[in-house]
């Protein structure tokens, strides 16, 4: 969404428009599932925060004073939240690279022809995938997380993400550059991706689903839209390859957030807590 657009919105929308207030939250909705996405892990952990998220942008928008750019003060609510966030799955089950490396070395089983009920071999190996990643990136601890994720995938200046992180942009800097190298000596250990390491998604097909960590059933990245090309710059084109390594993030897409904003809105403008809000 164009600055000016934002800027034409926010009043209005501060001020109880709902029409506004439905297309400024429709205009972040997206890239604040994606935050969450790579910040949680799992796509129902992002839809859940996206929502939450989403409530708190609404409630504080009157104190936005436009000392900063509208995306960057939006940056800072959800980053603030998603690394406190306590009721995702991994936030109850913390990884770490030992435990993943481990967990890898031991991960193959047969990929039999029951386990993957009828879903082929490559669509449950992009899935593996695309799920891989996301979890990969819980391997590191929240703060860690959220500056590989700015800096690599969403590509924001090391001034804005200073900025939304509360560091100096040498700071940020120096932290990006020790969390890449770390993030790079797993994935060339053990991502296949990378040619030198020793995992296979298409091989450990089978141990993921006997593990309950992919269900041929229900494959939640195949079901999530994802960005038009035309309308959007890609995934791929934002990310920063300081490392070879890190290229395997450069295949993950962006999606549209599965949280319909208009729906969302209507709701929680009609609810008791919207009113309670309003009233006080």
């Amino acid at each position: 969404m164009e600055l000016s657009k934002v800027n034409e919105l926010i009043d209005p929308a501060a001020g109880g428009n709902g029409a506004a207030l439905e297309e400024l939250l429709a205009g972040i909705q997206d890239f604040v599932f994606n935050l969450s996405l790579r910040m949680l892990g799992t796509v129902s952990d992002a839809e859940d925060a996206t929502q939450e998220i989403l409530i708190k942008v609404m409630t504080n928008l009157s104190t936005f004073r436009r000392e900063s750019k509208f995306t960057t003060w939006v940056y800072r609510i959800a980053v603030n939240y998603l690394i406190n966030y306590k009721k995702s799955m991994f936030s109850h089950r913390p990884l770490s690279f030992e435990y993943y490396g481990k967990d890898i070395e031991a991960g193959t089983v047969e990929n039999a022809d029951e386990l993957l009920m009828g879903v082929s071999r490559e669509d449950l190996a992009l899935e593996l995938k695309l799920s891989c990643t996301n979890v990969m990136l819980q391997c590191l601890d929240p703060q860690s997380r959220c500056i590989f994720v700015l800096g690599t995938m969403f590509k924001i200046d090391s001034r804005v993400a200073g900025e939304i992180l509360h560091m100096t942009p040498e700071n940020y800097r120096q932290k990006l550059c020790r969390i890449r190298r770390k993030m790079a000596e797993f994935l060339s250990s053990y991502c296949g991706l990378t040619e030198t390491g020793i995992c296979s998604c298409d091989r450990r097909i089978g141990y993921a689903i006997q593990h309950n960590r992919l269900n041929p059933e229900s494959l939640e990245y195949s079901r999530l839209k994802k960005y038009d090309e035309e309308a959007l710059i890609s995934y791929m084109e934002n990310m920063e390859a300081l490392d070879e390594s890190a290229m395997i993030f450069s295949d993950l897409p962006d999606y549209q957030s599965p949280v319909s904003a208009k729906e969302f809105i209507s709701q929680l403008l009609k609810s008791p807590s919207m009113k309670a809000i309003q009233d006080f």
